[in-house]
């Protein structure tokens, strides 16, 4: 039975995905990366980040020197794959919303990568959670406040954990210090993958 975990009204459901699971998950999204492969992004600063990215479903976030915005296409131009329906039903199962996720962002970490204490807030309506997916290497979960700076709090994320940040959790801050590279056999050639899932009109 899956464990539910609350910090700082990060709710986090341990070990959510078993491993048949988790590889038929890491099977879909590769479907997905044929259509619209990752790539790497850059801040509105010109910095590369050190994670690859890309996305599926009606809009992908973004980042480049025109700022972070969602868009319903690929830097490259094609359009979003859909959501594969092994994603959908993790959203539907852990969201406590009616309304379907719009983006399922799709971040890869490989060695060393990490991302840095974050909002999500290019979305219309806070009152929607993000749901994130761990698979892969494990990586260590910071959690943090509203407000920039403050005290923060941190967990590892395995392969098959569930992120529900939703409520008072919406807003706070979130990253990923760094990951475990290896710790985990389920991508052949080792890393993370994160997915994202969330409400954007």
């Amino acid at each position: 039975m899956t464990e539910v975990i609350e910090r700082r009204g990060f709710r986090i459901h341990a070990g959510f995905l078993d491993r048949p699971a988790q590889e038929r998950l890491v099977e879909a999204l590769r479907g997905c990366l044929r259509v619209a492969p990752l790539y790497q992004p850059v801040t509105p600063r010109g910095r590369e980040m050190s994670v690859r990215m890309s996305a599926a479903g009606r809009f992908g976030w973004v980042t480049d020197r025109r700022g972070y915005r969602y868009e319903p296409r690929h830097p490259e131009g094609m359009d979003w794959p859909p959501i594969p329906r092994e994603v959908l039903d993790i959203w539907d199962s852990v969201s406590g919303v009616d309304r379907a996720p719009e983006c399922c962002l799709i971040n890869w970490y490989g060695e060393g990568a990490r991302m840095g204490l974050h909002q999500d807030k290019d979305e219309a309506d806070f009152g929607m959670p993000v749901v994130s997916v761990s698979l892969g290497d494990e990586g260590l979960f910071r959690m943090g406040n509203e407000e920039r700076g403050g005290r923060t709090e941190s967990v590892w994320l395995r392969s098959g954990d569930v992120v529900v940040m939703g409520g008072e959790a919406r807003l706070k801050h979130h990253g990923v210090d760094r990951i475990r590279f290896g710790s985990s056999t389920l991508l052949p050639q080792g890393g993370r993958i994160n997915l994202t899932l969330r409400v954007v009109t």
